[in-house]
Formats: C-alpha cells, structure tokens, sequence
C-alpha cells in the first residue's frame, strides 16, 4: 500500500477539465511536453495521455505536474470534490487566496495500516494536520511525527513526506496545505 499504483486512477471530480489546464499551463510558460515531463519526474506518454484525457491521473501525478509548475493542486482540480492518491481518500472542501499565498483543505481518510507517500513540493509549501480519530504518522519522511485525535502536526512540504494510520483503524483528519506566490 505504500507508493502510486499507476492503475488507480486520482477520483477527481471535474477530471475532464484536468487535460486542458495541463497543456495551458505548460504553454503559459512556453514548456514542450518532454521539459514538463522531465521536471514532472513521469513519463511523456502519461503526460500526453493526461492533456489529451484519456488517462485519469493518479493523485502522485497530479502533484508531480502541479509541483513541477510551481502551483497548488487546485490550479489544476478546480472543483471541491474527492482525490484519491495510493493509499488516502481526500475530500478537497475549500481553497483560500490570499495576497501571498493560497491554502487548500481537506479531508484525509486513510484506511487502517495504509501509508501515502507524496512527493517534495515547491519551496516555501507547508502542510498541517489535525486528527480527528486513529493514530497518523505524519511528516518528512525522515522524521515523521505522530499524532493522535485532537492533535496537531506541520511541516515543511518541500522533501517527501508521508501519512501512515499506525492504529488499529482508521485515520479522519483534516489537511490544510500553505502555497506561497512567487
């Protein structure tokens, strides 16, 4: 259960809209599909595939685009509505702009024993979690924390980082990611 399973596709609600944004983005700062493919850390194929919409993108795709762009995921899933990554079932409830940054909640439902593993953001991004039930292990990969219900863990979001249900059930929190502008 830890690391992306390419056939699981990221439940996005409004994924049709996902290929265009893709391939806007990437005009916007006049990158070929192989240079974002390359600074994404993904295939050519399944970049083509994600613009052209035949393939549903995987939450670790998503964020390797997204990152490579310097954006926050909404800039890409617009809409509230659920994302599924490897491992945690994330509800998006509400993006917050601000002057100088954007903020992103969730949702965070991750099964008992499952771990999600993500991916370094861009500098200056920061993620915080409070736990509403089961025990979460949280954090850069290399020095994780654990937290329980009613508490509170934040990190900065640039190495990679993960979230581990290390109970016997199942995780409910709730996921507040900073984006800084440039």
């Amino acid at each position: 259960m830890d690391g992306p399973r390419e056939g699981r596709p990221a439940l996005v609600a409004g994924a049709a809209e996902v290929g265009p944004r893709v391939r806007a983005l990437r005009g916007e700062r006049g990158l070929s599909l192989s240079e974002l493919a390359r600074r994404a850390g993904i295939g050519k194929a399944t970049l083509s595939g994600l613009e052209a919409g035949t393939r549903n993108p995987t939450l670790e795709t998503l964020y390797a685009v997204t990152t490579a762009l310097g954006l926050p995921l909404t800039a890409l899933v617009a809409a509230p509505g659920p994302v599924r990554g490897a491992a945690a079932e994330m509800d998006l409830l509400r993006v917050f702009d601000e002057p100088g940054a954007t903020f992103e909640l969730y949702h965070m439902h991750l099964p008992a024993g499952a771990v999600q593993r993500s991916p370094a953001h861009h500098a200056g991004v920061s993620e915080h979690v409070t736990v509403f039930a089961g025990e979460l292990e949280s954090g850069p990969e290399d020095a994780p924390r654990r937290t329980g219900p009613g508490e509170y863990a934040e990190w900065a979001a640039d190495t990679p980082h993960r979230y581990a249900a290390r109970g016997p059930g199942d995780v409910h929190a709730v996921l507040l990611i900073r984006y800084p502008r440039p």
